[in-house]
């Protein structure tokens, strides 16, 4: 059992043990690339929004609509395509030079994307009827099918670039991403200013133009990466798309038990934030607009954990895999530590200069906008709170992630979120007149939980056995050469 006192001993071992600072400098070496990484993908979807503004408030609504409707699918299949990544780790913890097995992973992942591409693009082809069936304007569900029309095929690249990308970083090699991600960022710019407005020659497709741009960067972005990993010679050694076609029935399997439970706590946690949106647009659109203004600031301060939880999950795994305990424990902890420091970092600059960071949103002194800008204040104090749960869960998700341990994470996630979060915040909204603060302490509640119960199971994880070896990693797959 890990005893608590390992939980006290951490932050001095980081500050003054070898191995510590080690560990130190490898997570931080991992995790700045995949944060930066993270946010260039954000990037890429902010000015897509920005552009669609200069074509009318119908055009934006239409988008954000698309968007909402493409997000829920695309982040549960992102769910199961991320189970390459711990896989992979263990792998190459297991035995430092393992090709095979390491191949094996990544081809079933590509072939996971392509298999949960297919029942998405048939969901999205029919986004007005959807739409329609919804209750929403006829005006607006024409627009936002328009728009999923050549959005929609942006799926299989982005996945098929998340395997890549989940390859590149277990062999912690990330910063390769991190170029092919900014490119396209770049490119996404162009492609929307040519294809939405017409310019250059090409022709003015609105909306669809944005779709449109998209889907072509998310080719980019697999291209790029299946370019590195074909020709630079750390990665080109594995032969990636060699016999791409040949099934490998055991791993593909083994992936999906590992991914499905990602998928589901992914979309756990994306519904509560979008639930928690609807219920404030029932309170009224000045509180909509300074939790808008709110969860924008946590969500880009998120970037940060998140990159680091994506880090953890590799070296937690190549720990795994190899069966080093020490290694494993270091690894949780020092990841643990950054992100939660992190996001103290980020909740002392949410009480201390609220208005600092408004105004890179709205003129918090016209005054149409100090109702909103007095509400966004007092939402960021509650997320103050919010960004210590959400980093501590975020990293700690991770953290068992590189365990493989998925299932009962995804219950803890369901209870916290579903079962605390979301009936809490609506009863201090709803029945107790808290309104919007009343929603933003249901957050914070859940997310507490859900990184308790996380922290809990981390703290027992040789009690339960989930230090043993992995048998995912194991499994011969057959006589025949994959």
């Amino acid at each position: 059992m890990v005893r608590p006192a390992n939980f006290a001993a951490a932050p001095a071992a980081v500050a003054g043990g070898s191995p510590w600072r080690t560990e130190v400098r490898a997570t931080l070496a991992l995790a700045w690339p995949m944060v930066l990484t993270n946010l260039g993908q954000n990037a890429m979807t902010a000015t897509d929004v920005m552009m669609m503004g200069r074509l009318g408030p119908i055009t934006l609504g239409a988008g954000t609509l698309g968007w909402s409707l493409y997000f829920a699918p695309m982040i549960f299949g992102l769910g199961l395509i991320l189970a390459t990544a711990p896989m992979i780790a263990s792998e190459i913890g297991r035995k430092r030079h393992s090709v095979r097995d390491v191949r094996r992973t990544v081809r079933q992942g590509l072939w996971i994307a392509t298999t949960v591409s297919l029942p998405i693009w048939a969901l999205l082809w029919f986004a007005e009827p959807l739409l329609l069936l919804m209750g929403q304007q006829p005006q607006l569900a024409a627009e936002a099918g328009r728009y999923m029309i050549w959005l929609q095929w942006a799926v299989l690249p982005f996945y098929w670039y998340i395997v890549l990308r989940s390859f590149m970083s277990a062999l912690e090699r990330p910063g390769w991403a991190l170029v092919v991600t900014f490119v396209a960022v770049a490119f996404n710019v162009f492609a929307n200013w040519c294809l939405m407005f017409g310019n250059l020659g090409f022709p003015a497709m609105g909306i669809a133009g944005s779709g449109l741009a998209t889907t072509l960067s998310s080719f980019l972005m697999f291209a790029g990466v299946a370019m590195i990993v074909s020709i630079e010679r750390q990665f080109r050694r594995y032969r990636l798309f060699g016999r791409f076609w040949r099934a490998d029935w055991p791993r593909f399997v083994a992936l999906a038990r590992l991914g499905l439970p990602i998928g589901a706590i992914l979309l756990f946690e994306v519904s509560i934030f979008n639930a928690a949106a609807i219920l404030m647009g029932l309170i009224g659109a000045t509180a909509l607009a300074a939790h808008a203004i709110a969860i924008q600031i946590a969500s880009l301060s998120f970037m940060v954990p998140m990159g680091i939880s994506q880090a953890v999950t590799v070296r937690v795994g190549r720990a795994y895999g190899g069966g080093d305990n020490d290694g494993i424990t270091r690894a949780g902890w020092t990841s643990f530590w950054l992100g939660v420091g992190f996001m103290a970092l980020m909740a002392l600059l949410m009480i201390t200069v609220p208005d600092l960071l408004i105004r890179a949103f709205i003129d918090i002194r016209a005054p149409e906008n100090i109702a909103v800008a007095e509400l966004a204040v007092s939402f960021l104090a509650f997320a103050a709170l919010f960004q210590i749960f959400d980093g501590a869960q975020a990293v700690g998700g991770g953290m068992l992630r590189g365990l493989h341990d998925t299932k009962v994470p995804m219950v803890m996630a369901a209870i916290g979120y579903w079962g605390v979060g979301l009936p809490l915040g609506a009863l201090l909204a709803f029945r107790y007149g808290m309104d919007g603060a009343g929603i933003w302490l249901g957050l914070s509640s859940g997310l507490a939980v859900v990184a308790v119960l996380l922290l809990w199971r981390w703290l027992r994880r040789d009690d339960l056995g989930l230090t043993r070896q992995p048998e995912i990693a194991l499994e011969s797959g057959g006589n025949h050469r994959i």
